[in-house]
């Protein structure tokens, strides 16, 4: 089997214990038919990795994050690209971009702070089911 390079996918970390975040992660892997998309976990060893070096601290966990070849988007900003990409009519929401970061981020942040309140956290970090792995990103299958 070739290895990927993490360069080949756009990359969503999310936040693996957080409820809202998987059920954006659900929502991405069913509207992925073109499988723009890797998945990883921002508290696992992948996530972790890839965001070694870049500008957001290794324990951010209160945003989506994006990695597009050499550049990170979060917050709005990443649902936003992330939406771009999807079947179905989610594209249209990429019109929000006109909108101002400095108005858009306060409404993701203030979902973001009251996220585990209001939608719940588990106890441990989202498992791939057998369908869902090609989604996933692993230890093992990707270059540093």
């Amino acid at each position: 089997m070739s290895r990927l390079s993490y360069q080949d996918f756009d990359i969503v970390l999310f936040d693996g214990v957080c409820n809202l975040c998987n059920q954006a992660v659900d929502f991405i892997i069913q509207h992925d038919s073109k499988n723009h998309f890797k998945l990883a976990s921002l508290q696992d060893e992948p996530g972790k990795a890839l965001l070694k070096g870049k500008s957001i601290d290794e324990g951010y966990l209160d945003s989506l994050v994006l990695l597009r070849k050499n550049k990170v988007y979060y917050k709005s900003r990443a649902a936003l690209e992330i939406a771009k990409k999807l079947k179905g009519l989610w594209p249209l929401f990429y019109g929000f971009i006109i909108v101002p970061r400095f108005l858009r981020d306060p409404v993701y942040d203030w979902i973001a702070k009251n996220r585990y309140k209001w939608f719940g956290k588990r106890d441990t970090c989202r498992l791939p089911n057998e369908s869902e792995k090609m989604k996933f990103l692993s230890t093992d299958d990707f270059i540093r």
